[in-house]
């Protein structure tokens, strides 16, 4: 029989009357923009279409009844607006205590070792 050897995924998101404001891929698409200065890279990095990257994050601008973009550059490029900045760090910080948490917890209550999804795709060894 194979060890029993499970991952800890989490889903968080928040969301408004106006829809989806920020889960952590929009998060970490927001992360992207303001690392490499744009959305067409950005999107490429996260296998997303700019498409679909967009689409999302005028949703969570919607839901957030501000901009989370600017362009600047002429039309080459996107930063991030303070709130979209704050909004992407405050979130993935949030994330990822409320994970260690979870994997904490996971490590009090269940008789194996639960490994974060981030660990499981590294191969790292278990904490």
């Amino acid at each position: 029989m194979d060890p029993v050897e499970p991952t800890l995924r989490l889903h968080l998101w928040l969301e408004t009357p106006n829809g989806m404001l920020l889960g952590l891929g929009r998060a970490e698409l927001l992360l992207l923009i303001h690392e490499l200065g744009s959305l067409n890279k950005a999107a490429k990095t996260m296998g997303i279409s700019y498409r679909a990257a967009w689409g999302r994050l005028k949703a969570s601008e919607a839901a957030a009844g501000e901009p989370l973009l600017e362009k600047f550059g002429g039309q080459k490029g996107f930063a991030l607006t303070p709130q979209g900045q704050q909004l992407a760090q405050t979130f993935k910080e949030w994330f990822l205590d409320v994970e260690a948490y979870a994997l904490k917890k996971a490590e009090e209550m269940f008789p194996w070792p639960v490994r974060s999804f981030e660990d499981s795709q590294t191969g790292e060894a278990d904490s």
